[in-house]
């Protein structure tokens, strides 16, 4: 008997073979996977395994002039957190990027309010306050250095103009970190003026029109209307921005070094100066990751309390 129709192997040959949509799909799944890989691995090497690594060694004492390193527990975490040190840091930090943040943000607004204007006057006055946006930290770093040099400084020159005090600008642990408020401000707020803007062009006129049929005021318009739906704009502003400051440390590095008196010794640049200038890479993984931890809870908090605050429209 010759029967074949019946046979297990053809019937199995029958169940398996894909469908010709079926090839054409996992093709199309194998592309993709084939175009993601690079990223994939840039974010593993330049990501990912940088973490891993540095959570690993915020638990050992590796210090870079030693070749041996000894697993120390949480003893670099104990160090920091009973650090007096450790505390001023981050209030240095958190004020810069309270003062970074607010300073930005409602100059960016006022801007925006200002420069909202369809005209070519009004175009290339966006266009210069922009530029700063795509020029160096480092080169905006050197400019300001001159600006405030004490002894042959722009503002001295100025101050001296006008009758009044030349200030040690860069030797004065207050004023240094004004110099550095001054650079943030000076770089993000043409950024932060055209995101205002685009989130102002995408309120409907229709809104402003009923508002001013009802007598309402461009005050209340902007308080009940304006400001309301732009939050969404705003919250995006405040969470980047945010980011942003807390990382600071090109200006930092090129204007003061940290000081005067440590006065402007910010978070990164401290754990820049513990890892390569103190050589205790265990100790600046672990104030790093501790660092990581900060910026993701307040980044969630935020998130957390716009909830409320935050108006979507439709």
């Amino acid at each position: 008997m010759n029967d074949t129709t019946n046979s297990p192997a053809v019937v199995m040959d029958e169940v398996v073979q894909p469908s010709p949509r079926s090839r054409r799909r996992l093709l199309e799944y194998a592309k993709d996977f084939t175009f993601a890989v690079p990223a994939l691995l840039v974010l593993v090497i330049f990501l990912y395994y940088p973490l891993v690594n540095s959570f690993y060694l915020s638990f050992t004492n590796w210090n870079m002039t030693k070749p041996a390193k000894a697993f120390i527990g949480l003893d670099n975490y104990t160090y920091l957190l009973t650090s007096s040190m450790f505390y001023q840091v981050l209030r240095i930090t958190f004020t810069y990027m309270i003062l970074d943040v607010s300073l930005t943000l409602g100059i960016g607004l006022l801007l925006a309010l200002l420069m909202n204007v369809s005209s070519r006057l009004f175009n290339f006055m966006r266009m210069l306050i922009f530029i700063p946006h795509y020029i160096s930290v480092v080169i905006i770093s050197m400019i300001f250095l001159w600006i405030f040099n004490t002894q042959f400084g722009l503002a001295n020159e100025v101050l001296k103009l006008v009758g009044l005090t030349p200030i040690p600008w860069l030797n004065n642990p207050h004023a240094a970190l004004w110099v550095l408020i001054i650079v943030a401000v000076w770089k993000g707020v043409g950024f932060t003026m055209i995101i205002f803007i685009s989130g102002l062009r995408s309120i409907p006129l229709e809104y402003y029109e009923a508002a001013s049929i009802d007598g309402s005021s461009k005050w209340n318009q902007l308080w009940h209307i304006t400001l309301p739906l732009l939050s969404p704009t705003t919250l995006f502003l405040v969470v980047t921005h945010f980011i942003s400051s807390m990382q600071v440390f090109q200006s930092v590095n090129v204007i003061t070094g940290g000081g005067p008196l440590q006065a402007t010794e910010v978070m990164v640049y401290w754990i820049y100066e513990t890892a390569f200038t103190q050589f205790r890479t265990g100790r600046a993984s672990a104030l790093a990751i501790i660092f990581f931890i900060i910026i993701i809870f307040f980044t969630v908090l935020q998130l957390y309390v716009s909830k409320k605050k935050v108006h979507y429209e439709g």
